[in-house]
């Protein structure tokens, strides 16, 4: 599934998203209370489709069990929604989607050195791939 996510062109993606040599020992605290805080403002998984394909692609990262992925709420998978976007963005080089050059982005996915979800289509908006 496909998710427009061009609202979020000028969101700060270090602040939902670094490392603990970046950002200090509370750094994973940090960064997900600052998800948390933007899932406030911004639900881009809004139907009940768009927030299973979400727990879908967490569950197929390995990351997390069936149990775990079901027991979040709407908020949560929001969160982790938008700090994946970040992290992505982050990969590519950039603190917000409208730093990314997005030829070098398609270089390095393609080389297989980002594993970015991100891609721009011709008209301009970004989006998000959640699948595997």
């Amino acid at each position: 599934m496909e998710i427009n996510i061009t609202a979020l062109l000028d969101m700060d993606c270090f602040t939902l998203s670094h490392s603990r040599h970046e950002g200090g020992e509370n750094a994973g605290k940090n960064t997900w209370e600052a998800s948390q805080a933007k899932a406030q403002e911004i639900q881009l998984l809004n139907t009940p489709e768009k927030l299973q394909a979400m727990r879908d692609f967490a569950r197929s990262s390995g990351g997390w069990n069936k149990s775990e992925v079901n027991a979040w709420n709407e908020k949560e998978v929001n969160a982790l929604f938008l700090q994946w976007i970040a992290g992505d963005c982050r990969e590519l080089g950039a603190d917000s989607l409208e730093d990314i050059d997005w030829q070098e982005a398609e270089e390095l996915q393609s080389a297989g050195k980002a594993s970015s979800n991100l891609f721009r289509s011709d008209a301009g908006d970004i989006f998000f791939y959640l699948g595997n």
